[in-house]
Formats: C-alpha cells, structure tokens, sequence
C-alpha cells in the first residue's frame, strides 16, 4: 500500500511540477467567495478526454491510472471507448477504479430520438436500456442523454457554422421532436428507475442547442430519474447566462477545455467564474473534465486538471 502511494504521489507531483507553469489562472471580474472545504466539488475526467475518436482507442484502463496519479475523484467513461461488453472486462474496469481510489461517475452514450420512425425511436431506447445495464453493471450511477438531431446537416461543422441551427425535416418541425424525446424517455424513466442509474440529458448540439429547449423537455419529462448534464462548452452567444439556467438543475457538468486550440473550435471559460455560478446554485455533483485541445493528450489532461483543481477547490 505504501509503494502504491508513493507512486500515485510522485506521478501527481511531476505532473504538477513540469505542466503547472504552463497552466494560467483564468480571469474573473469579480473575486469568488471562498469555498468552504467541506462544499469542495469533486473533479473526474471523461475518457474521451484521452481519445477523440480517433482509429485507435485509448485503453480505459490506461484512463484510471493517469488520473488517479495526477488527483482526480472519478472518471467518466466513454462507452465506444469500451473494448467490449463482458462483465470480465466491466469488472475489471470497475476493480481498477475501486484499487485506484476512484469513484467511476457517469457512462457517456450516444443516442437520437429525434427521428419520425417510431422503429428508430424504439431502437434508440433500446440502446439507452441497455447502456443503463451496463451502467448498473460497472458500479455507475448516471448516464450521459442526448435530445438527438435532425440530420439535415451532416458534417459538425457546417453544423458548427450554423450556430447549432439545424432545420427540421421537411414536414415535421421541432414541436414534434421535443414531444418524442419526452415520450422516448418517459419510455426508460422504468427502467432507470429499477436500475438506480439517473438519465443526465445534456446541453449537446442538435435539438438541445437550446437552453430553453433542454428545461423544457426536463420539465414536461418531469421525474427524478432524468438530470441534467451541463456541459460548459456547448452554447450558442454569451454561455455564463445559459449555464445560469442550467446550474439549479443540474447532477453533473462536463468542463471543456482546449489546450493547443480546440480539435473543432476554442473557447475561453472562465472557471472562476463558472464554479462561482455552481456554489451559488447549491451544486453537489461531479465536474468531468472534458479536454477537447490538440495538445497531446496526457499533458493536456495534466494542464487542465491544474485549471480546474485551483477554479473547484
């Protein structure tokens, strides 16, 4: 156990050493009130952090070493990331985690309900059933939701272009996509339920672009067993207005960050100023970085980590 420690602590220490200088603090306006130790908000890192879809898979087990030495909480695990699905290969995952001193915090999955074909839709929750097994199998109490979109734009960033505005299939409008995904997931809120494992909808582009939209859904669907996953990075204008709305509802927030400027855009966040608006709103949950920079990877993830720690703790 001492050896185990020592290793973690000398791994935490370089990474701070070698990367901290590199880290800045980000600017705020106005000074935060200073947090009592006790509402610390934990930090966990997304896998996909380390892996952006790229041909060859960063091992999730290579994940919980690297953030268990640099200090991190938990870890969000990246379900294509997944080599597979058996429960030697889920268990180990969860025993790694377990040995390292890591909470696993949430299954990030991909799915649309935004679909006239009540067969896809079906499909859809079919998908989300199961990944809220699999959640339930590795230990994990949430799952990452998507509102899903309508398709008409196919390359992100065309999408991007558009600000996250995608027209609605000729037709159909997006009334009637806001009224699947309630029904879609008024469909799993069961199965969630038996399971213990929370629906966490996030602020992702597509029909979701829309903060409103997003509260919307959440409030008709109107169940403890959906959340709200806030990401930091997905907005459309000024974000700290948006995460305002957000913040009260919200069970987990993903953090962006892009060291070496973003794989598809760049923001500058201001945690500060973002963890300021998550104490004010009463938050308890976990902040899962999500490092989205071209920067190679374990570096970038040290950096932020560094940002997060001083803005979070």
């Amino acid at each position: 156990m001492q050896e185990k420690t020592s290793r973690r602590q000398l791994l935490a220490a370089a990474g701070a050493g070698a990367l901290g200088a590199a880290c800045s603090r980000p600017s705020s306006e106005t000074e935060p009130k200073p947090a009592d130790p006790a509402d610390r908000i934990r930090l966990g890192v997304s896998s996909y952090s380390y892996w952006h879809f790229s041909e060859e898979k960063y091992p999730i087990e290579n994940v919980i070493d690297h953030a268990a030495a640099l200090g991190f909480d938990g870890v969000e695990i990246l379900h294509r990331q997944m080599e597979n699905e058996t429960p030697e290969y889920m268990n180990a995952l969860k025993r790694r985690a377990w040995d390292e001193g890591l909470d696993l915090i949430m299954l990030s999955i991909h799915q649309d309900f935004v679909d006239p074909s009540a067969d896809k839709r079906q499909e859809a929750i079919s998908h989300t059933k199961h990944c809220i097994d699999l959640a339930h199998q590795l230990g994990i109490p949430a799952i990452r939701l998507n509102t899903g979109r309508w398709g008409t734009i196919r390359s992100f960033d065309d999408l991007m272009a558009a600000d996250g505005n995608e027209p609605a299939l000729e037709g159909y409008t997006d009334e009637d996509a806001i009224g699947w995904c309630v029904d879609s997931i008024r469909e799993c809120l069961p199965h969630a339920a038996q399971a213990g494992v929370v629906m966490a909808l996030e602020n992702h582009w597509g029909l979701s672009t829309k903060v409103d939209v997003l509260l919307r859904i959440h409030r008709e669907v109107g169940d403890p067993w959906l959340g709200i996953n806030m990401d930091t990075g997905n907005y459309v204008g000024d974000p700290y207005p948006q995460m305002e709305q957000l913040a009260p509802h919200a069970n987990i927030v993903q953090a962006k960050t892009y060291p070496g400027g973003g794989v598809w855009y760049s923001l500058d966040l201001d945690y500060l100023r973002i963890a300021q608006i998550l104490r004010d709103a009463d938050f308890k949950g976990y902040v899962s970085l999500e490092m989205e920079g071209n920067a190679p990877a374990e570096q970038a993830v040290a950096e932020s980590f560094q940002v997060l720690r001083e803005a979070f703790t």
